[in-house]
């Protein structure tokens, strides 16, 4: 599996970005995808996820009314829209997808300017 995320940039306080990531290659289901993020000098941290088969959706409590998930299967895309940015949402922002194994992105910067 093959992940390509785009969408960072830099933004000011209060701005919006929409992240895209993009699968390929998949030779098995999907179970899972979704955003995990990780700032200068800290680990990597979860964001929002969604559960194929159900479709529920999980948001880090930090970002839980700015950021949403949605997913396009037709395009095999998962998408971050990220509103009311804040300086502490700067980071290296990284799409996974569970199938047949963990699977990672190259990873996007998002830099939030105040």
């Amino acid at each position: 599996v093959q992940l390509q995320a785009s969408g960072g940039g830099l933004v000011q306080v209060g701005g919006s970005l929409r992240l895209s990531c993009t699968a390929s290659g998949r030779a098995f289901s999907t179970l899972a995808l979704g955003w995990f993020r990780q700032a200068p000098g800290k680990g990597r941290e979860f964001v929002a996820a969604i559960l194929q088969n159900s479709g529920a959706r999980s948001h880090a409590t930090s970002v839980t009314g700015r950021f949403s998930l949605s997913t396009d299967n037709a395009k095999n895309a998962v998408f971050l829209q990220m509103n009311s940015l804040k300086p502490e949402d700067t980071a290296v922002y990284y799409c996974y997808v569970v199938s047949g194994g963990l699977h990672w992105g190259q990873g996007t910067q998002v830099t939030v300017s105040s």
